[in-house]
């Protein structure tokens, strides 16, 4: 690597185990605040030179760094199924590096403009937009490579350099994919640092340093709160894509057996471990049944297994502190619900998909946030009730709403109390539209020009 903080470590280097198969994988360097002053001053030397580039030149580098991953798609997937555990096919790392690429690729091609405000007798009036920095990044283990790119490509094309800190479970993929854009790039521009966040708490110093501009942080409420606060001191910029507990409301006029592929994997996408996954399922009465039926019809022929298995479809919960989360919340679910489908831990960290009926706000499977292969489904007979209850959360990340009549999904949409809201999907997220969270969901947002302009600082001009 380019990034001399990859090779100054002094620390034992942690171990990285295959969650399908407890094997232990490879070893990543456990780094400490001496590395990450180095990767911070590398990154710092780097900007001089990098933020001076046209935007032309900016977005050239960006198009060969997108390249370059795809390029490397192949060996990237293997990696992140070895460590992370979604299968190679179906929604899993082949999809997952896939989606990685496209976002390159769309970010790349983005510019921010200089904008005249005014331009008459009294003067002319020029918006610009400056990059920031040194930006941090830290990411979790659910999508290791694509989350990466989303904070990373933004970063880059605006001008900033980076530091990226990934999740100790899963830090290998992304140490490669640091590897292959610092060959497509200056020194500096890039660096990573890793730890096992016990050793030294990288994230907490990244939140904290004085020379790093901005954070961009995916993973739970309570360290974005962290973040935030840590942040403050310095007057950091910040996006927090954080936890969310999505909701789907299920119209009475749907044709169950039509939605029901949709409803599976909008709730059980990367098996369950998804922050805007579907997490509640709200079914209107004339439907339930119906719909409960059709969902484990479709559910129950879905392959599970080794992710490097080319016939799996889902994996394992990718740790054992997330396998014993849900396993305590279904447990507790299956003393208050009837229990549709699985229900019971799997050998391993393998947990088979999940689905509970009958349980209600106030249950916990429902209030909490599961981040794993279990929905509690909520039967209910008026749509003001059905609200009212998707909205009783601290969170409000994502939405949807299930119904053959548009008009009338959208006004149901429009009272959900969350950043994005899908009609008969759930999840989909895509390159060109803003995505964000409301309540404690998030801070700011990411993708589309909307999420380009979080990493720069705005400077007006008069002349």
């Amino acid at each position: 690597m380019n990034s001399s903080a990859y090779n100054v470590t002094k620390n034992t280097p942690f171990e990285v185990f295959n969650p399908s198969t407890g094997e232990l994988i490879g070893h990543a360097p456990n780094m400490a605040n001496d590395e990450l002053n180095a990767a911070v001053e590398s990154a710092k030397s780097a900007f001089v030179s990098w933020s001076s580039l046209s935007d032309e030149e900016l977005q050239k580098n960006c198009l060969a760094v997108t390249k370059a991953i795809q390029d490397h798609s192949e060996e990237l997937a293997k990696l992140v199924t070895l460590e992370q555990g979604k299968p190679l096919n179906g929604l899993g790392s082949r999809w997952e590096i896939g989606g990685a690429v496209a976002w390159a690729d769309y970010t790349s091609n983005l510019s921010l403009p200089a904008k005249t405000l005014q331009d008459n007798q009294d003067g002319k009036v020029e918006l610009y937009r400056k990059p920031l920095g040194v930006v941090g990044s830290i990411t979790p283990w659910n999508f290791p490579v694509m989350i990466a790119i989303w904070h990373i490509m933004p970063a880059l094309r605006t001008g900033n350099t980076v530091v990226i800190k990934p999740s100790p479970s899963t830090p290998l993929s992304t140490i490669r994919l640091i590897e292959i854009m610092q060959e497509a790039l200056p020194i500096g521009v890039v660096n990573v640092v890793t730890g096992d966040d016990k050793t030294f708490n990288l994230g907490a110093a990244m939140s904290a340093h004085p020379d790093i501009r901005k954070i961009v942080f995916t993973g739970s409420c309570a360290t974005g709160q962290k973040v935030m606060q840590s942040a403050a001191t310095t007057m950091k910029r910040l996006t927090l894509e954080l936890g969310g507990n999505d909701a789907g409301i299920v119209l009475p006029d749907v044709d169950p057996s039509a939605i029901a592929e949709g409803l599976f994997w909008g709730a059980f996408i990367n098996n369950g471990q998804t922050c805007a996954a579907m997490k509640r399922l709200y079914v209107h009465e004339s439907v339930y049944d119906a719909v409960c039926e059709s969902l484990v019809a479709f559910a129950k022929n879905i392959p599970v297994g080794d992710g490097m298995d080319e016939a799996s479809i889902l994996g394992p919960i990718q740790n054992k502190a997330q396998f014993d989360k849900v396993s305590q919340l279904v447990s507790e679910a299956k003393e208050r619900g009837k229990v549709l489908l699985g229900g019971d831990p799997g050998e391993g960290l393998f947990f088979p998909p999940t689905i509970i009926a009958d349980l209600q706000n106030g249950d916990s499977l429902v209030d909490e946030e599961q981040f794993g292969p279990a929905l509690p489904i909520i039967k209910y007979s008026n749509i003001d009730d059905a609200i009212r209850s998707a909205n009783d959360s601290p969170n409000g990340l994502g939405g949807s709403v299930w119904s053959s009549d548009i008009d009338m999904a959208k006004k149901v949409a429009a009272r959900m109390e969350c950043g994005s809201v899908w009609i008969n999907k759930h999840g989909a997220i895509q390159p060109n539209a803003p995505f964000g969270g409301v309540k404690s969901s998030g801070f700011g947002v990411e993708f589309s020009e909307e999420g380009l302009m979080e990493y720069t600082d705005i400077q007006v001009i008069f002349s």
